[in-house]
C-alpha cells in the first residue's frame, strides 16, 4: 500500500492550448505496470473548459464539486452535478468544463493505448458552442 498525502499532490496549470480560462490539474500518483490507468483533479472556474479531443481508450468522469457541462459533437449539452459519472467511449470527440456560472471539479480517468498516448487534443471549443 502507498499513501500520498493531499498536501503532496502540486496542481499545476496545464497548457492554454489544451483548455480554456482558469483551471488547475492535480495528476494522482500513477499505479505500478501493467496499468495504464491515468488519473487527475481537474478544477474549472466558471466558464472554463477543455479543447474538443478524443481518448485512444475512452475516459471516465466522476463530478465531485459544483456544476459542470459536458458535450460530444454534434450531441446536446448535459449539466454535471457532484456524484455525476460520465463515460466517453474510445475516439468519442467531447469536451467539458464548469458552467458559465459555477466552479466544478471532477476526477477524470483514462488509460493510455500501446503507443502510451491517452489523449488527442484538438481546437478550442468557441464561445458559441460552449453556449449552446
Amino acid at each position: 500500500m502507498e499513501h500520498t498525502k493531499a498536501a503532496e499532490l502540486e496542481p499545476n496549470t496545464p497548457p492554454e492550448a489544451y483548455f480554456t480560462g482558469d483551471v488547475a490539474m492535480t495528476a494522482t500518483p500513477r499505479l505500478p505496470e501493467p496499468s495504464k490507468m491515468r488519473s487527475v483533479r481537474v478544477t474549472f472556474q466558471p466558464g472554463a473548459r477543455t479543447a474538443w479531443h478524443t481518448h485512444p481508450v475512452g475516459q471516465l468522469l466522476i463530478v465531485t464539486e459544483g456544476h459542470g457541462w459536458a458535450c460530444t459533437e454534434g450531441g446536446t449539452k448535459i449539466d454535471l452535478r457532484p456524484g455525476d459519472v460520465i463515460r466517453f467511449a474510445p475516439g468519442e470527440r467531447h469536451w467539458h468544463g464548469a458552467s458559465a456560472s459555477s466552479a466544478m471539479t471532477h476526477l477524470a480517468f483514462q488509460e493510455e493505448d500501446e503507443s502510451g498516448a491517452s489523449v488527442a487534443w484538438a481546437e478550442h471549443v468557441s464561445d458559441a458552442d460552449y453556449m449552446a
